[in-house]
């Protein structure tokens, strides 16, 4: 009886030992996905701080009725210009689409940026980035042309300033690094019971 017990103890200790590698190898993982996770939310309140909202809503411009959302943060901007066409009709091929800035003061030039037309299936949109050096007052024109339709469309925006400073990320951070750290403080304490385990079954088998 007591010779049972004796293997039943040597082959529970390579188990325990198994368990508790892989316990640690499942706490590096969840280490490296939790930097991750930081990354990935460090890159995205630097490069965009809110959604898209719509700043021209239903303009027509010509036979086109032109949408467009965007988010203008000091910074790089983002515009998003959604043309749909006439019932039983098409957005030209053709069609070229740009952005105007300029500030209402007056104190830079107006400069246009160049759209590219998205790929998608359920609707033509042109998308473009546009730089704003300061938060202000800025007057936006969208202007299309094509062989069939030219014209133009325009409104006022508030650009915002970015929420880059270290407290701003920190804010952004909190809720990976709350997930982070309970994870990591569940998978600390299973560890130290697995290795408490190997440990008796150590001193048993030495006995």
């Amino acid at each position: 009886m007591r010779r049972s017990m004796f293997d039943s103890r040597r082959a529970t200790a390579p188990m325990a030992k198994k368990r508790a590698r892989s316990n640690l190898t499942a706490l590096r993982r969840g280490c490296i996905a939790v930097t991750f996770l930081w990354l990935c939310a460090s890159t995205y309140s630097v490069a965009h701080i809110g959604p898209p909202y719509p700043i021209m809503e239903n303009r027509k411009v010509g036979p086109m009725t032109v949408t467009v959302w965007s988010n203008p943060d000091v910074g790089n901007g983002s515009f998003f210009v959604i043309i749909d066409p006439p019932q039983r009709s098409t957005v030209p091929a053709d069609m070229r689409v740009q952005v105007a800035v300029q500030p209402v003061s007056g104190r830079l030039p107006e400069k246009a940026y160049g759209a590219w037309r998205e790929k998608l299936l359920d609707r033509v949109e042109f998308k473009t980035v546009v730089p704003f050096d300061k938060e202000e007052s800025w007057r936006i024109r969208v202007l299309i042309s094509s062989s069939q339709v030219t014209g133009e469309a325009d409104t006022v925006v508030e650009v915002t300033p970015a929420l880059l400073g270290r407290w701003d990320l920190l804010f952004f951070l909190l809720p990976f690094l709350g997930v982070g750290f309970l994870w990591f403080k569940a998978v600390s304490t299973k560890l130290k019971r697995k290795r408490a385990q190997v440990k008796r079954s150590q001193n048993s088998t030495a006995l």
